[in-house]
Parts: structure tokens; C-alpha cells; sequence
């Protein structure tokens, strides 16, 4: 099974940066992860509710861990991320196009996780998930 597949694979997730924008990227990740049918958990470091869910400040903040967590973060915010996924154990991370970096996603392969940074785009792959 490729890294994408078994991102999609998991029960649980979480968005790193969700919104309240419905402009911004986060956001619309975030709500199309809800679209899917997806358990997803908001991550924001100031707001305390995205879409009408309770937001969290960190991973360490929720009652479980997330199998995946799909990042929207600028690369200098995406490495405390990882470090924090990384202890938290997340199995799977993706990167979402702008978030990339080389030293969180090397940090992320030597722990074990399955990690998408390639510039794929989570919402193309949902969205043609959702057309079949």
C-alpha cells in the first residue's frame, strides 16, 4: 500500500493550523476531512473552536492520538509539529503544499512515520476519492 493510501487509511485524524478562515487552506482541509466522513480534530494555537468543534493548541491536548495528521503550517512552525508528533506517536503526516521541510520530514522517516511531502495535495485526492 503507498504512503497516500495509507494516509487515507487511518480512523483519526487532525489538521496542524485549521482556521476559522474559510479562505485558508487549514480550513479547507480541515473541512473537507469532515466532508469524507473523517474523525478530525482541529489544531490551532489560539482559537478554541474551528467549524463548531473544540479546537486544541496541541496534539498533546487531545483524549487520543491521531493515526494521521495533515499539516498546514509555514516549514518553521512545521518542524514543532513534527517534534511534537513525533513524541506524541503519529503514524502518518502530510504535508500540505508550503508546509514542507527538509529537516521535520528526515525527523519524521528516522522515527517511522509515513510521511507525504512531495507536494501532493490532500484536497485533489479527496475530491476524487469523493467523484468515484
Amino acid at each position: 500500500m503507498g504512503n497516500i493510501k495509507k494516509f487515507l487509511a487511518a480512523k483519526t485524524y487532525a489538521v496542524a493550523g485549521a482556521s476559522n478562515n474559510r479562505k485558508k487552506y487549514g480550513n479547507i482541509v480541515f473541512r473537507a476531512l469532515i466532508a469524507a466522513g473523517r474523525e478530525v480534530y482541529p489544531l490551532n494555537l489560539t482559537a478554541s473552536e474551528i467549524e463548531g468543534r473544540q479546537a486544541y493548541a496541541s496534539i498533546s491536548e487531545l483524549q487520543l492520538i491521531p493515526e494521521a495528521l495533515s499539516i498546514v503550517t509555514p516549514p518553521h512552525a512545521t518542524r514543532q509539529v513534527i517534534a511534537e508528533a513525533i513524541t506524541a506517536g503519529v503514524k502518518h503526516i502530510w504535508m500540505q503544499p508550503g508546509a514542507q521541510d527538509e529537516q521535520a520530514s528526515k525527523a519524521a522517516r528516522d522515527a517511522g512515520i509515513n510521511v507525504i511531502d512531495d507536494g501532493s495535495c490532500i484536497l485533489v485526492l479527496l475530491a476524487r476519492a469523493k467523484s468515484r
